[in-house]
């Protein structure tokens, strides 16, 4: 076995440990200070929840990449270099990381948020790493970097939304977010990065600790917890830095990219950014502001057609599975572009038929409680 893989999981089971031993002081502390994610009229659970699950991740994935990394050089592999973007990287997350934490403490609104995520967005551009190829999607070649930076901005700040967005219902943020790093994390070792490998798969530990005690763990105990703003901004962040990292040519790499890392990274996220853009678009053609909250995501939605929530989960995670196989698939018939439109196509139709199912129930398809 490879020392690279050897690492990689020991990355993986220290920030999961990391995760199983400090969730539960999380959890302590949260029915000390009362605080609970109450239950609303957009919001599914039933019962105030403790919110500050997410504190746990970066600490977590911390504490793996630095074992991981102190191995690795024991091994005498080689020598970390820190570019200027591994920098700005670290400042933007800590930013995020910071923003949603004080929202989950004490609240921040929308725009507050908005504005940092703007901010730490801004550092990858401004470091060198933005976007400056769409590899002929859509008929796209290289972009200027005039155009290519407030793209990089817009796509990180739509991403770390569209992960905030999705945590609906136990265990779907997470689980679409094991997901998506799993393919990342497989990406990357093709590539032979192995140390952003290590960090997704200490990525993938923590968030397997959380799923625990977000899924199985007791309500009636105090052992049950959500990730909060603090855990879904975080990893919306991480997962928009990967994607650029999969998808930007930088002249001085020998790593060559094409349209095929572009396909990847959407397939991986495709049901957060999908759901995203369908419900944002439903919003406006209501007139209704975009950053609004209501009960129209695609978890709602299931939960209106009748299925119950490990249902619904089930239900999604297979759809994300399918998404990512038939574009492979596709790939290897026709172009990313074709690929792309029979995606938002298929998802299109896919909402046709589930409002037609709420409608025969008795109910509305799209929903704005309130809250």
């Amino acid at each position: 076995m490879s020392i690279y893989v050897v690492i990689t999981i020991i990355a993986l089971i220290a920030s999961m440990v990391c995760g199983m031993l400090t969730i539960p002081v999380v959890l302590d502390f949260c029915k000390r200070k009362g605080l609970y994610d109450m239950p609303n009229l957009r919001k599914v659970h039933k019962r105030a929840i403790p919110r500050l699950g997410g504190v746990v991740f970066l600490p977590s994935v911390f504490l793996g990449c630095v074992i991981a990394f102190l191995m690795a050089q024991w091994q005498g592999m080689t020598t970390i270099q820190l570019s200027l973007w591994t920098y700005y990287f670290m400042l933007g997350t800590a930013a995020i990381y910071i923003t949603g934490l004080i929202d989950d403490i004490v609240g921040l609104n929308a725009l507050n948020k908005l504005a940092v995520q703007i901010f730490a967005a801004a550092a990858f551009p401004l470091s060198g790493l933005c976007l400056n190829n769409l590899y002929g999607i859509f008929g796209i070649q290289f972009m200027p970097w005039w155009i290519g930076a407030p793209l990089t901005i817009g796509m990180v700040v739509f991403i770390s939304n569209a992960i905030n967005l999705i945590d609906g219902i136990d265990g779907l943020a997470g689980s679409l977010t094991i997901l998506a790093l799993t393919g990342f994390l497989f990406s990357f070792a093709q590539l032979g990065m192995w140390y952003f490998v290590i960090m997704i798969a200490a990525m993938i530990g923590v968030i397997l600790s959380y799923l625990y005690y977000n899924m199985l763990g007791d309500a009636n105990k105090n052992r049950k917890i959500f990730m909060g703003d603090t855990g879904s901004l975080s990893i919306g962040f991480i997962l928009a830095f990967l994607c650029l990292k999969l998808t930007v040519t930088i002249p001085s790499s020998s790593i060559e990219f094409s349209d095929r890392n572009l396909l990847t990274a959407f397939s991986l996220l495709i049901i957060p950014i999908l759901d995203s853009l369908r419900v944002a678009a439903v919003r406006i053609w209501h007139r209704r502001s975009p950053i609004l909250p209501d009960k129209n995501h695609i978890h709602h939605k299931l939960l209106r057609a009748g299925l119950t929530h490990h249902q619904t989960l089930l239900v999604i995670l297979i759809q994300a599975l399918a998404f990512c196989l038939a574009n492979y698939l596709m790939r290897q018939l026709t172009n990313t572009t074709v690929v792309i439109l029979a995606d938002i196509a298929i998802y299109a139709l896919s909402h046709q038929l589930l409002n037609r199912r709420i409608r025969q129930r008795g109910e509305q398809p799209t929903l704005f409680p309130n809250a």
